[in-house]
């Protein structure tokens, strides 16, 4: 068989083409710390051990992969995801337009914006990772990089970046078709200091939708994977508590050097809200909205519903539709 330069068999791309996919984040790469907080090169190896799991990150001369660079791989994960949910084959080679990425990851489309963006491609393909992390129901102690190999297409005139190709490691790839991901605020692309997103991904992986979550200062020093000292990490939460500008989030110092987050607006109470829509009412509501996150829309719609008042509804899968329809039709006008 013939390969692509990409590393992939030809047509054998699962092309980026979902509009406003929903963000998403990887369960592994959210609970343990593979990306650099720093905004210099680090060229460190960081080993890392927590409750049996073993992680091990080897930069290239480039340096490790920052959290930055991950906005690329959560942008593969959120497009592929919404491919899934709207029952399309999908594949670990994806062909992605560079300006729709730096667009949803919330990025200016500047010429350094693409020069940055290779940059971030080669630290992602460059930075080795050594672990036993479960992915898919497999634990596997295996090395990898973050990504196997990419691809960049440009024009010829003037040089601009058009299209991107990556090909995603099979140990993300596997947790993508495991769904063993989470939903990420849109906002989480504003944040601008390393640490108030990593902090947010932990957040959002140990809270949830939970009244609280509780974390010793020195167990989440180790999480966040910070190398600063911990009086210095401990100063820089303080900062991120007195600016209060975490999305869903709120966190409070707690006595004993312990922090305590909370989600910021709970959601309804256990029975309290429409049922999860059936298999035939997200088939639907695909028909209707053709090539989008049904799954997305439905979440979208019980946000909507919340927001309106929580009216109640005798018929809650005849009124999604029903508000499918009407996005539709405002979509097309």
């Amino acid at each position: 068989m013939t390969l692509s330069k990409a590393g992939g068999p030809p047509g054998d791309f699962f092309l980026c083409d979902v509009f406003g996919a929903r963000p998403k984040n990887d369960l592994g790469t959210m609970e343990h710390p593979i990306f650099s907080l720093a905004t210099k090169p680090d060229r460190r190896i960081l080993s890392y051990t927590h409750n049996g799991t073993d992680v091990t990150v080897t930069p290239s001369v480039r340096g490790r992969a920052t959290i930055h660079d991950k906005d690329i791989l959560i942008y593969c994960v959120s497009q592929l995801m919404a491919a899934i949910n709207a029952g399309r084959a999908v594949s670990r080679h994806l062909r992605l337009r560079a300006h729709d990425l730096l667009m949803a990851t919330n990025r200016d489309t500047s010429g350094d914006s693409y020069a940055r963006l290779v940059q971030a491609f080669e630290r992602l393909a460059g930075t080795r990772i050594t672990t036993n992390i479960e992915t898919g129901g497999q634990e596997t102690t295996a090395g990898f990089g973050l990504i196997e190999s990419w691809e960049i297409v440009r024009k010829a005139r003037g040089g601009r970046m058009v299209s991107v190709s990556v090909t995603l490691s099979e140990w993300l790839y596997r947790a993508v078709l495991s769904k063993s991901v989470l939903t990420l605020s849109r906002d989480y692309f504003r944040l601008r200091k390393p640490l108030e997103r990593r902090i947010y991904e932990l957040a959002r992986k140990h809270c949830g939708r939970q009244p609280d979550w509780q974390v010793g200062v020195g167990v989440l020093h180790l999480k966040a994977g910070s190398t600063a000292p911990i009086r210095v990490f401990r100063a820089a939460l303080r900062r991120i508590i007195a600016e209060d500008h975490l999305p869903d989030y709120t966190l409070e110092e707690l006595p004993g050097d312990r922090l305590r987050v909370r989600p910021r607006r709970a959601g309804p109470a256990p029975g309290t809200g429409p049922a999860p829509m059936s298999g035939d009412t997200l088939e639907a509501a695909r028909a209707i909205l053709p090539g989008r996150d049904v799954h997305a829309l439905e979440a979208e719609w019980r946000a909507w519903w919340e927001a309106s008042g929580r009216e109640r509804l005798a018929a809650p899968e005849r009124a999604f539709l029903g508000w499918c329809r009407t996005k539709a039709a405002r979509d097309k006008g």
